[in-house]
Protein backbone atom coordinates (compact mmCIF):
# COMPACT_ATOMS: atom_id res chain seq x y z
CA UNK A 1 0.00 0.00 0.00
CA UNK A 2 1.49 3.30 -1.20
CA UNK A 3 0.84 6.30 0.77
CA UNK A 4 0.49 9.82 -0.91
CA UNK A 5 1.34 13.32 0.75
CA UNK A 6 -1.01 15.28 2.14
CA UNK A 7 -1.34 18.51 -0.73
CA UNK A 8 -2.23 15.32 -3.69
CA UNK A 9 -4.96 14.44 -1.90
CA UNK A 10 -8.59 15.68 -0.91
CA UNK A 11 -7.94 14.97 2.81
CA UNK A 12 -10.10 17.80 5.12
CA UNK A 13 -7.73 19.39 7.25
CA UNK A 14 -9.16 18.21 10.10
CA UNK A 15 -7.95 14.60 8.90
CA UNK A 16 -4.86 15.24 8.03
CA UNK A 17 -3.68 16.95 11.07
CA UNK A 18 -4.24 13.99 13.37
CA UNK A 19 -1.19 12.60 12.63
CA UNK A 20 0.28 13.00 16.66
CA UNK A 21 -3.35 10.82 17.14
CA UNK A 22 -2.60 8.16 15.11
CA UNK A 23 0.75 7.56 16.05
CA UNK A 24 -0.16 7.52 19.68
CA UNK A 25 -2.61 4.41 18.30
CA UNK A 26 0.26 2.61 17.49
CA UNK A 27 2.64 3.76 20.13
CA UNK A 28 0.25 1.80 22.69
CA UNK A 29 -0.05 -1.72 20.22
CA UNK A 30 3.59 -1.15 19.43
CA UNK A 31 6.00 1.29 21.24
CA UNK A 32 9.56 0.17 19.56
CA UNK A 33 8.16 -0.31 15.78
CA UNK A 34 6.73 2.92 14.82
CA UNK A 35 8.77 5.32 12.49
CA UNK A 36 8.51 8.18 10.57
CA UNK A 37 5.58 9.49 9.41
CA UNK A 38 4.97 8.94 5.29
CA UNK A 39 1.82 10.21 4.11
CA UNK A 40 -1.87 10.39 4.33
CA UNK A 41 -4.70 9.42 1.50
CA UNK A 42 -8.35 9.85 1.89
CA UNK A 43 -10.82 7.44 2.48
CA UNK A 44 -13.79 9.09 1.79
CA UNK A 45 -14.79 13.34 3.07
CA UNK A 46 -14.89 11.51 6.68
CA UNK A 47 -12.13 9.24 7.33
CA UNK A 48 -8.76 9.11 5.98
CA UNK A 49 -5.51 7.24 6.34
CA UNK A 50 -2.27 8.16 8.26
CA UNK A 51 0.86 5.63 7.00
CA UNK A 52 3.73 5.79 9.30
CA UNK A 53 7.29 3.49 8.88
CA UNK A 54 7.44 0.23 10.51
CA UNK A 55 10.72 -0.56 12.27
CA UNK A 56 10.25 -4.01 13.29
CA UNK A 57 12.74 -7.00 12.51
CA UNK A 58 11.82 -8.86 9.16
CA UNK A 59 9.06 -6.35 8.00
CA UNK A 60 11.34 -4.11 6.11
CA UNK A 61 9.09 -2.18 3.80
CA UNK A 62 6.10 -2.65 5.53
CA UNK A 63 3.92 0.44 6.62
CA UNK A 64 1.85 0.88 9.65
CA UNK A 65 -1.90 1.94 8.71
CA UNK A 66 -4.41 3.84 11.03
CA UNK A 67 -7.72 5.12 9.78
CA UNK A 68 -9.00 8.25 11.80
CA UNK A 69 -12.72 9.64 11.18
CA UNK A 70 -14.04 13.25 11.69
CA UNK A 71 -17.81 13.70 11.16
CA UNK A 72 -18.49 16.43 8.23
CA UNK A 73 -20.17 19.03 11.57
CA UNK A 74 -17.47 18.18 14.05
CA UNK A 75 -13.64 19.30 15.26
CA UNK A 76 -13.03 15.99 16.86
CA UNK A 77 -11.10 13.36 15.06
CA UNK A 78 -11.63 9.64 16.36
CA UNK A 79 -9.55 6.51 15.48
CA UNK A 80 -10.91 3.85 13.65
CA UNK A 81 -8.69 1.06 13.38
CA UNK A 82 -4.85 0.03 12.46
CA UNK A 83 -3.36 -2.52 10.58
CA UNK A 84 0.46 -3.64 9.51
CA UNK A 85 0.39 -3.66 5.92
CA UNK A 86 2.82 -4.19 2.93
CA UNK A 87 4.62 -1.44 1.55
CA UNK A 88 5.72 -0.81 -2.02
CA UNK A 89 8.68 -1.99 -1.69
CA UNK A 90 8.03 -4.78 0.55
CA UNK A 91 9.15 -8.34 0.93
CA UNK A 92 6.36 -10.75 1.19
CA UNK A 93 5.52 -14.37 0.91
CA UNK A 94 4.12 -15.54 -1.81
CA UNK A 95 0.51 -16.25 -2.45
CA UNK A 96 -0.44 -19.62 -1.30
CA UNK A 97 -1.04 -22.68 -3.37
CA UNK A 98 -2.64 -25.47 -2.20
CA UNK A 99 -0.64 -28.80 -2.10
CA UNK A 100 -2.63 -30.88 -4.93
CA UNK A 101 -1.42 -27.47 -7.04
CA UNK A 102 2.48 -27.49 -5.71
CA UNK A 103 3.09 -31.46 -7.32
CA UNK A 104 4.62 -30.87 -11.04
CA UNK A 105 5.69 -33.13 -13.28
CA UNK A 106 8.85 -34.23 -12.25
CA UNK A 107 8.18 -34.13 -8.45
CA UNK A 108 7.65 -38.14 -8.10
CA UNK A 109 10.36 -39.53 -6.24
CA UNK A 110 10.89 -43.47 -5.69
CA UNK A 111 8.02 -44.17 -2.83
CA UNK A 112 6.36 -41.72 -3.37
CA UNK A 113 2.28 -42.09 -3.63
CA UNK A 114 0.34 -39.61 -5.42
CA UNK A 115 -3.48 -40.25 -6.10
CA UNK A 116 -5.43 -38.91 -9.38
CA UNK A 117 -7.87 -36.23 -8.56
CA UNK A 118 -11.58 -37.22 -7.47
CA UNK A 119 -13.50 -37.83 -10.57
CA UNK A 120 -10.22 -36.97 -12.97
CA UNK A 121 -11.58 -35.78 -16.40
CA UNK A 122 -8.97 -37.71 -17.98
CA UNK A 123 -9.94 -40.57 -16.90
CA UNK A 124 -13.39 -42.82 -18.00
CA UNK A 125 -14.79 -46.27 -16.59
CA UNK A 126 -13.54 -49.13 -18.21
CA UNK A 127 -16.92 -50.41 -19.47
CA UNK A 128 -17.84 -47.26 -21.23
CA UNK A 129 -16.88 -46.54 -25.08
CA UNK A 130 -13.91 -44.40 -25.37
CA UNK A 131 -13.54 -43.69 -29.20
CA UNK A 132 -10.36 -45.57 -28.81
CA UNK A 133 -11.07 -48.43 -30.75
CA UNK A 134 -8.14 -51.19 -29.37
CA UNK A 135 -9.73 -50.26 -25.65
CA UNK A 136 -13.47 -50.41 -27.38
CA UNK A 137 -12.50 -53.93 -28.16
CA UNK A 138 -12.86 -55.38 -24.93
CA UNK A 139 -15.36 -52.69 -23.30
CA UNK A 140 -18.05 -54.77 -22.77
CA UNK A 141 -15.97 -57.83 -21.47
CA UNK A 142 -16.90 -56.67 -17.65
CA UNK A 143 -14.25 -57.86 -15.12
CA UNK A 144 -11.34 -58.36 -17.88
CA UNK A 145 -10.37 -54.68 -18.71
CA UNK A 146 -8.92 -52.08 -16.83
CA UNK A 147 -11.43 -50.26 -14.18
CA UNK A 148 -10.51 -47.32 -15.64
CA UNK A 149 -8.92 -46.09 -19.34
CA UNK A 150 -7.99 -42.94 -20.57
CA UNK A 151 -10.64 -41.02 -22.33
CA UNK A 152 -11.34 -38.40 -24.81
CA UNK A 153 -10.02 -35.52 -22.55
CA UNK A 154 -6.94 -37.43 -21.46
CA UNK A 155 -5.87 -38.13 -24.66
CA UNK A 156 -5.83 -34.96 -26.33
CA UNK A 157 -4.47 -33.35 -23.40
CA UNK A 158 -1.33 -35.45 -23.29
CA UNK A 159 -1.31 -35.14 -27.17
CA UNK A 160 -1.12 -31.41 -26.51
CA UNK A 161 1.83 -31.91 -24.09
CA UNK A 162 3.68 -34.37 -26.67
CA UNK A 163 3.27 -32.18 -29.68
CA UNK A 164 4.92 -29.23 -27.96
CA UNK A 165 7.90 -30.47 -26.92
CA UNK A 166 8.83 -32.63 -29.33
CA UNK A 167 5.91 -31.75 -32.58
CA UNK A 168 7.28 -30.06 -36.10
CA UNK A 169 7.21 -26.40 -34.72
CA UNK A 170 10.56 -27.13 -32.27
CA UNK A 171 13.61 -26.06 -33.30
CA UNK A 172 15.06 -29.17 -33.75
CA UNK A 173 12.15 -30.22 -36.26
CA UNK A 174 12.80 -27.37 -38.44
CA UNK A 175 16.62 -28.13 -39.23
CA UNK A 176 15.89 -31.98 -39.75
CA UNK A 177 16.74 -33.44 -43.09
CA UNK A 178 13.58 -35.70 -42.84
CA UNK A 179 10.44 -36.38 -39.81
CA UNK A 180 9.99 -39.13 -37.75
CA UNK A 181 6.98 -40.69 -39.79
CA UNK A 182 9.48 -42.09 -42.58
CA UNK A 183 12.52 -43.26 -39.41
CA UNK A 184 13.01 -46.46 -39.15
CA UNK A 185 13.61 -45.95 -35.24
CA UNK A 186 10.28 -44.46 -34.79
CA UNK A 187 7.70 -46.90 -33.12
CA UNK A 188 4.17 -46.11 -33.28
CA UNK A 189 1.70 -46.04 -30.54
CA UNK A 190 -1.39 -48.22 -30.45
CA UNK A 191 -5.15 -47.19 -30.20
CA UNK A 192 -6.06 -43.91 -31.40
CA UNK A 193 -2.93 -41.78 -30.82
CA UNK A 194 -1.15 -44.23 -33.01
CA UNK A 195 -2.21 -42.05 -36.19
CA UNK A 196 0.14 -38.96 -35.10
CA UNK A 197 2.45 -40.71 -32.54
CA UNK A 198 5.20 -42.98 -31.43
CA UNK A 199 8.49 -43.78 -29.65
CA UNK A 200 12.16 -42.83 -30.82
CA UNK A 201 14.00 -45.82 -30.23
CA UNK A 202 17.52 -43.93 -31.51
CA UNK A 203 19.61 -43.70 -28.40
CA UNK A 204 20.88 -40.53 -30.34
CA UNK A 205 17.69 -38.98 -31.08
CA UNK A 206 14.60 -38.22 -28.85
CA UNK A 207 14.98 -42.08 -27.44
CA UNK A 208 12.20 -42.62 -25.47
CA UNK A 209 9.90 -40.30 -25.72
CA UNK A 210 6.64 -39.98 -27.08
CA UNK A 211 7.11 -37.70 -30.66
CA UNK A 212 5.12 -36.30 -33.49
CA UNK A 213 5.21 -38.20 -36.42
CA UNK A 214 6.22 -34.34 -37.65
CA UNK A 215 9.10 -34.25 -35.82
CA UNK A 216 12.47 -35.08 -36.79
CA UNK A 217 16.15 -34.74 -36.09
CA UNK A 218 19.94 -34.95 -37.19
CA UNK A 219 19.84 -38.59 -36.24
CA UNK A 220 16.82 -39.81 -38.74
CA UNK A 221 17.76 -43.32 -40.60
CA UNK A 222 17.86 -42.27 -43.67
CA UNK A 223 20.58 -39.51 -43.21
CA UNK A 224 23.19 -40.08 -45.92
CA UNK A 225 27.05 -40.79 -45.04
CA UNK A 226 29.43 -37.73 -46.05
CA UNK A 227 31.08 -38.00 -49.60
CA UNK A 228 34.85 -38.71 -49.41
CA UNK A 229 37.42 -40.28 -47.15
CA UNK A 230 38.31 -37.03 -45.83
CA UNK A 231 37.66 -32.98 -45.89
CA UNK A 232 36.28 -32.51 -49.24
CA UNK A 233 37.63 -28.68 -49.30
CA UNK A 234 41.47 -29.55 -47.79
CA UNK A 235 44.28 -32.11 -47.73
CA UNK A 236 45.50 -33.40 -44.53
CA UNK A 237 48.84 -31.88 -43.55
CA UNK A 238 51.02 -33.46 -40.78
CA UNK A 239 53.43 -30.30 -39.25
CA UNK A 240 55.17 -32.95 -37.60
CA UNK A 241 56.80 -34.64 -40.53
CA UNK A 242 58.86 -32.44 -42.07
CA UNK A 243 61.82 -31.04 -40.20
CA UNK A 244 63.27 -27.27 -41.48
CA UNK A 245 67.05 -26.17 -40.75
CA UNK A 246 67.82 -22.87 -41.78
CA UNK A 247 70.79 -22.34 -44.45
CA UNK A 248 74.01 -21.06 -42.82
CA UNK A 249 75.77 -18.44 -45.08
CA UNK A 250 79.71 -18.01 -45.04
CA UNK A 251 81.16 -14.80 -43.57
CA UNK A 252 82.91 -12.92 -46.44
CA UNK A 253 86.19 -13.44 -45.28
CA UNK A 254 85.93 -16.79 -45.15
CA UNK A 255 84.47 -17.05 -48.52
CA UNK A 256 87.67 -14.34 -49.80
CA UNK A 257 89.73 -16.89 -49.00
CA UNK A 258 88.02 -19.82 -49.89
CA UNK A 259 88.33 -18.92 -53.40
CA UNK A 260 91.68 -17.34 -53.98
CA UNK A 261 92.86 -21.27 -52.44
CA UNK A 262 91.15 -22.73 -55.18
CA UNK A 263 92.56 -20.84 -58.21
CA UNK A 264 95.82 -21.17 -56.87
CA UNK A 265 95.88 -24.23 -55.85
CA UNK A 266 97.60 -23.46 -52.60
CA UNK A 267 96.23 -23.29 -48.73
CA UNK A 268 94.79 -20.45 -47.62
CA UNK A 269 97.44 -18.32 -44.70
CA UNK A 270 95.22 -19.62 -41.94
CA UNK A 271 95.64 -23.47 -42.54
CA UNK A 272 98.30 -24.35 -39.93
CA UNK A 273 101.64 -25.79 -41.46
CA UNK A 274 103.26 -28.78 -39.97
CA UNK A 275 106.38 -28.51 -37.84
CA UNK A 276 109.65 -30.36 -38.74
CA UNK A 277 110.02 -32.73 -36.64
CA UNK A 278 112.84 -32.61 -34.12
CA UNK A 279 115.87 -34.89 -35.06
CA UNK A 280 119.28 -34.67 -35.15
CA UNK A 281 120.44 -36.49 -38.01
CA UNK A 282 118.60 -33.94 -40.87
CA UNK A 283 119.56 -35.98 -43.97
CA UNK A 284 118.10 -39.40 -42.34
CA UNK A 285 115.97 -40.90 -44.48
CA UNK A 286 112.75 -41.66 -42.08
CA UNK A 287 112.80 -38.13 -41.12
CA UNK A 288 112.41 -36.74 -44.91
CA UNK A 289 109.46 -39.19 -45.04
CA UNK A 290 107.70 -38.53 -41.54
CA UNK A 291 107.87 -34.93 -42.17
CA UNK A 292 106.80 -35.24 -45.66
CA UNK A 293 103.91 -37.30 -44.33
CA UNK A 294 103.10 -35.03 -41.68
Amino acid sequence: MSAVSVSDTDVRSILAGAVDLARRALLELEPSGVGAHVGVRAENECAATHCFEATLPGYHGWQWAVVVAAAPDTDRVTVSESALLPGPDALIAPEFVPWEQRVRPGDLAPGDLLAPPADDPRLVPGYTATGDPEIDEVAYQVGLGRKQVLGLEGRVDAAQRWYEEYGPDTDMAKAAPASCESCGFYVPLAGALRAAFGVCANAMGADGHVVHMGYGCGAHSETPLPAGAGSPLYEAYDDAAVEVYPAETPKPAEAGSASAAAETGTAPASTAVAPEPENEDAGSPTAKDSGAAE
